[in-house]
């Protein structure tokens, strides 16, 4: 705790003497939020270095704010990963572990990130997908959450191509013969179905939710700008959730055939099984209900460029929408006092570890893509420092200047928004709940606890109900940067292994890692 008030200490006195009379002004008045989600994108832009992904708006975007090449989630799957954010609190504080547990249920009293916005005197508004997309959480906003005419509430699944329609009715009607209906209708009324992985239709950029929901975002920047107060609004992206739907020209600005490949298309060496990705989600689309777990077989080269391509398509065309409400900003002259940041609520495999998908502890699925730009700081930087997700909420307060709360589990990166090599973490926290269902028969439930410092990567597997050790993983991310070989046992690694054993238990009794 002396080392975090140190820290601010040191922060608010950089500040003071690197803020110039526009700086002073800016901090004067108290700074909008844009605040952009995108939905398991990864960080392979061109403004981390992926020259083979069209994201121009992106890296422009990193080109006049802070971009951190190791931030890491919480929870390598959408809603406590995003409940550990809007909460600032860790998944094991909100008991919020899966995809059907609203924080609500187990912390009715937290406060959100635009709930104490909201408290603080902003207006805060959201359009799409914030919190998990059936879990929204009316408390945190001054008014209901847009809504986009012609769209159902969770827009995860949305179909355009003829053919894709067409299945899909057929379908409802062979699921209303039967007479099963509700177990195919989510909690608000709308129909649960999924039809193929991808689909390129050529239709306008608002033929799909997310490019209806920037024409809105982009009248709410005007009216937001009217009432002349500070605001919060969230924006969150579906794409490039699955299924990769999105108009054929983001799909024609790339050559299936000379995309990479996964370079690691193969499970860890001597890894336990609980720690692989299990296709899961990808086997709820008609075209890929057949793909086998990653430890049972492979997806074809077509099949792994098609999704491929697919994903990067949708990469671009978030990107455009992206662009889009940030060139808004700009024409309103928003610009100079907005906070904009921009981040996705974890990783996503296309092939590495012969995995699809999220659901993992491994570097490629809790890494995540992190751009602040903020008024009063110099722009045009990079940030190697380990951060997590879980430091957005007090870095945004501290930023606002807002008041912290105490309860807050993460730490405030205005230090490196003004020096990017000051001193921070020296590891971030993860973690997953693996259901045994899709291991083994045997329906055991495990949870993997992860610490990743600046070299290593070292994982417990814990049987979840029994609270007892299963399994351990260690990785060198020196010598094997793609956490190919599952180090424990290996002579010599016994001291680092306790080490790092005692590092994670500590930093999960809640001290500052």
């Amino acid at each position: 705790m002396t080392e975090l008030m140190s820290m601010m200490t040191r922060s608010r006195f950089l500040r003071s003497c690197l803020l110039g009379a526009t700086g002073l002004a800016a901090q004067r008045k108290r700074p909008n939020v844009l605040f952009l989600t995108v939905d398991d994108l990864r960080p392979e832009l061109g403004i981390y270095g992926a020259s083979h992904v069209k994201s121009p708006n992106l890296d422009a975007l990193g080109r006049t704010g802070m971009v951190f090449t190791r931030a890491y989630c919480q929870q390598a799957v959408c809603n406590p990963s995003r409940a550990s954010v809007l909460t600032g609190l860790r998944p094991d504080t909100l008991r919020v572990w899966d995809l059907k547990t609203g924080f609500r249920e187990t912390t009715p009293n937290a406060i959100t990130l635009p709930q104490h916005f909201k408290q603080s005197g902003y207006h805060t508004v959201n359009s799409g997908k914030l919190f998990h997309n059936v879990l929204p959480d009316p408390m945190s906003w001054s008014e209901p959450e847009m809504r986009i005419d012609g769209y159902p509430f969770d827009p995860d699944a949305v179909y355009r191509d003829a053919d894709q329609v067409e299945w899909l009715e057929q379908r409802k009607t062979q699921i209303r013969k039967q007479g099963q209906e509700q177990q195919h209708i989510d909690r608000y009324g709308q129909w649960y179905l999924k039809s193929g992985a991808c689909e390129a239709p050529d239709v306008p950029d608002n033929a799909y939710y997310d490019g209806a929901q920037t024409d809105a975002a982009i009248l709410k920047l005007s009216e937001l700008k009217r009432r002349n107060q500070p605001f919060f609004f969230g924006v969150g992206y579906y794409r490039p959730h699955l299924p990769f739907n999105a108009p054929k020209k983001y799909w024609d600005l790339y050559d299936r055939k000379k995309l990479p490949l996964a370079a690691n298309p193969f499970l860890p060496k001597n890894a336990p099984l609980m720690a692989g990705n299990m296709n899961r989600e990808l086997r709820g689309y008609r075209d890929f209900s057949g793909v086998p777990r990653p430890d049972q077989g492979t997806l074809s080269e077509e099949q792994a460029r098609l999704l491929r391509h697919g994903y990067f398509a949708s990469v671009s065309y978030v990107d455009a929408q992206i662009g889009r409400l940030l060139g808004e900003l700009d024409r309103l002259r928003l610009s100079e006092n907005t906070i904009v940041v921009l981040w996705g609520d974890h990783g996503w495999k296309l092939g590495e570890h012969n995995g699809w998908g999220k659901m993992t502890n491994y570097e490629v699925d809790t890494r995540v893509p992190l751009i602040i730009r903020a008024p009063g700081y110099r722009g045009g930087q990079r940030c190697d420092r380990i951060v997590e997700c879980v430091d957005m909420y007090p870095t945004l307060c501290e930023a606002a200047g807002l008041k912290l709360s105490p309860e807050l589990e993460g730490l405030s990166m205005v230090p490196l928004l003004l020096d990017p090599q000051s001193r921070f973490k020296s590891a971030a926290f993860s973690q997953f709940l693996r259901e045994g269902i899709w291991i083994a028969p045997d329906g055991v439930e495990y949870m993997g606890y992860c610490i990743r410092t600046d070299r290593h990567r070292y994982v417990e597997w814990v049987k979840w109900k029994e609270k007892t050790l299963a399994a351990r993983e260690l990785y060198d991310l020196v010598e094997d940067p793609q956490e190919n070989v599952n180090r424990i046992g290996v002579a010599g690694t016994e001291a680092l292994v306790a080490q790092l054993a005692a590092r994670l238990k500590r930093g999960w009794r809640g001290e500052r890692p």
